[in-house]
């Protein structure tokens, strides 16, 4: 391994670890994450449970279906946060010693968001055991395996859309956006009934909304079984949108430079 590998390898390490010590000190910053989706899935499930009597639904159990979305909405809270810190860390000066350090703006990136993909496994971990205690159905290897994916991926996806809110609006004071937008790109899709249910405009949004695809996706295993062809479409979705909003974060953390 060469030595510029090497140094971007430790930067990334070194990142992840300072958002890790910032959990084992501040416990509560993680609270938000793992309590709002575990509200959202106790009561969504305790009022519209009944759905699945109407024709044409396809689960049985109104838990497994709606669990996956518990699962991305965890890691959507969990993702914004980083954008938040990142904010915080603007606003007090400390990310600019970063941008003066020879790490390319990529590894910073990186660093930010892989550490955001692994803290979004905590309110999963949680949001599985409250489930599972209510009579989630088993998803398999394959399913978790893909639920889990899908998790770290989607923790990606929002760590990156709130790095590039902070670095445009280098406040705390966007937060409310940071969270709203991964709010919005979730609940616009399958979210609560299968799209054959749906109707007006949330049928023709959730149709076209590329989060449908990631929905459907994580769904695996909890509603049915795992194929690749019901994969493919929402791990393609997932890329696509972090390559977007990698491409703006990245434009933003080099124009914060000059």
């Amino acid at each position: 391994m060469s030595v510029g590998w090497r140094a971007d390898i430790e930067m990334i390490a070194a990142l992840v670890r300072r958002a890790a010590n910032e959990l084992l000190r501040v416990p509560g910053a993680a609270i938000p994450g793992v309590l709002a989706p575990t509200i959202f899935f106790l009561g969504l499930t305790s009022v519209f449970g009944h759905l699945t009597l109407l024709p044409g639904f396809d689960s049985s159990s109104y838990q497994s279906f709606l669990i996956p979305i518990s699962l991305m909405q965890g890691a959507g809270f969990t993702g914004a946060a980083t954008g938040v810190n990142l904010a915080r860390d603007i606003e007090q000066g400390w990310f600019d010693r970063l941008l003066v350090s020879p790490a390319p703006r990529s590894v910073l990136l990186a660093g930010l968001v892989i550490s955001a993909s692994l803290r979004s496994l905590i309110p999963a971990a949680v949001l599985l055991v409250v489930g599972f205690a209510l009579g989630v159905s088993w998803p398999g290897v394959g399913g978790l395996v893909m639920a889990v994916v899908i998790v770290m991926g989607m923790g990606t996806l929002a760590a990156l859309w709130g790095c590039a809110l902070a670095l445009k609006f280098r406040s705390q004071s966007a937060a409310p956006l940071m969270q709203a937008g991964m709010f919005v790109l979730i609940l616009t899709t399958t979210a609560y009934a299968p799209l054959a249910l749906l109707t007006g405009w949330l049928h023709t949004v959730a149709k076209y909304n590329p989060a449908t695809q990631i929905v459907e996706s994580a769904r695996q295993g909890f509603v049915g079984g795992v194929s690749w062809g019901d994969t493919w479409p929402g791990l393609l979705a997932l890329a696509a949108l972090m390559a977007v909003l990698a491409a703006f974060a990245l434009r933003g953390m080099r124009r914060t430079a000059y």
